[in-house]
């Protein structure tokens, strides 16, 4: 850990000057208490570095939450080992789960399945179901649906040659006009303030304020959302192994996590609102989930509870380079021998997903070493996307 300035605690060995700059930024504002803790996969973000955990006292900065509400993963360790796929054709498990699953960022079910009928009346019987149907009407048809990007479905063998299923998503298309519509509101009220912050992206609503409540109750929403959308499509998943194996998935563990999400914790003594964008709650004790990018390990950990951290740990790789940047940097035939021996969709399209657009998953693992304790370590044999 490195003490970056009084304000800001740092994990990450692998840190650029501008990130470096903009969690400084963050750190800056006045009712950050008692600090920022960077976590090691932190890289820039919109306004806020992505991998911050970033306390607050009074105030919240939505665009510290991120436009992905409730983004997270789920992962579940089945009875099944890879004696049970080795010698099938994982292609067709790909397909089956790729029709199982709207994937890519507008992609929706044409109906409401029956499995996901009582999470989307759960979630119009809650607080802020108006404002998610005042942005985005038809959000229960997306319920159940990946979105593109870094999201991701895998099935994957552990180190005992145990068979996980594993899922990365978020809010989807509603969680990002909730949160993109809280941020403008934010930034206004910053100016009708006349204050004056470092990145307008830093823009904050202030605790007692009418727009602060009606950003909390958008915010639970989304992250309940998020959570539900997480348990469907693993729901589907289940269902398309159990069909491939031909006998039903008995679920022997489940693990779940956000990792740009809000929640009223206590530190140093005092209540704070507590906004991890891109870091998941590693209390003693506490499972969590840290993916490594396509191609790379992804792990099942522990929290070891670090104060100092603010009982945190890093959400996955962290981008070392930018979409734009992958695209022109890789290429399809070096992605093809990276993916070899794992199912998966096979396109230009995840140029920009490339492995070493990542940082090393296992620098980023060791940088954690007092934050969590690594159980599974997981390696992909399928692997669905949205392009």
């Amino acid at each position: 850990m490195e003490q970056i300035t009084e304000r800001l605690l740092s994990w990450a060995s692998i840190l650029e000057p501008a990130t470096r700059e903009q969690a400084e930024r963050t750190a800056s504002m006045p009712f950050v208490h008692p600090h920022l803790a960077l976590m090691p996969d932190a890289h820039l973000g919109l306004g806020a570095t992505v991998g911050s955990v970033i306390p607050t006292d009074g105030a919240i900065i939505p665009a510290a939450v991120g436009v992905d509400i409730g983004c997270g993963m789920m992962a579940v360790r089945t009875q099944f080992t890879g004696d049970d796929l080795r010698g099938r054709n994982l292609a067709t498990l790909h397909e089956q789960v790729s029709r199982s699953i709207p994937l890519s960022a507008g992609g929706r079910n044409r109906r409401v399945r029956d499995t996901a009928a009582p999470r989307v009346e759960e979630l119009r019987g809650m607080p802020g179901a108006d404002q998610a149907d005042g942005v985005a009407d038809s959000w229960p048809l997306q319920l159940g649906s990946l979105g593109s990007g870094n999201h991701f479905i895998e099935v994957s063998l552990d180190e005992a040659d145990r068979v996980w299923l594993f899922l990365h998503s978020g809010s989807r298309g509603v969680g990002n006009k909730l949160a993109s519509k809280h941020i403008r509101v934010a930034q206004e009220r910053t100016r009708a303030r006349g204050v004056e912050v470092p990145d307008r992206d830093l823009a904050y609503l202030e605790e007692g304020e009418p727009e602060f409540d009606t950003y909390i109750e958008a915010l639970r929403w989304a992250q309940r959302f998020a959570a539900l959308n997480r348990e469907e499509m693993m729901d589907r998943v289940a269902d398309q192994l159990s069909r491939f194996l031909t006998e039903e998935v008995r679920r022997e563990q489940v693990v779940q996590c956000h990792h740009n999400y809000t929640e009223r914790e206590i530190h140093s003594g005092r209540e704070v609102w507590l906004s991890r964008k891109g870091a998941i709650s590693a209390r003693a004790g506490q499972w969590g989930l840290i993916p490594g990018s396509m191609g790379a390990a992804s792990y099942v950990v522990v929290g070891k509870g670090d104060p100092a951290s603010l009982m945190s740990a890093p959400h996955g790789a962290g981008r070392a380079f930018s979409r734009t940047a992958a695209r022109k940097r890789f290429s399809r035939a070096d992605l093809d021998r990276r993916m070899a021996g794992i199912a998966w969709g096979r396109s230009d399209a995840f140029l920009d997903e490339h492995p070493d657009a990542y940082k090393d998953i296992d620098v980023v693992m060791a940088d954690a070493a007092d934050l969590v304790e690594i159980r599974h370590t997981l390696r992909q044999v399928v692997n669905v996307k949205g392009d």
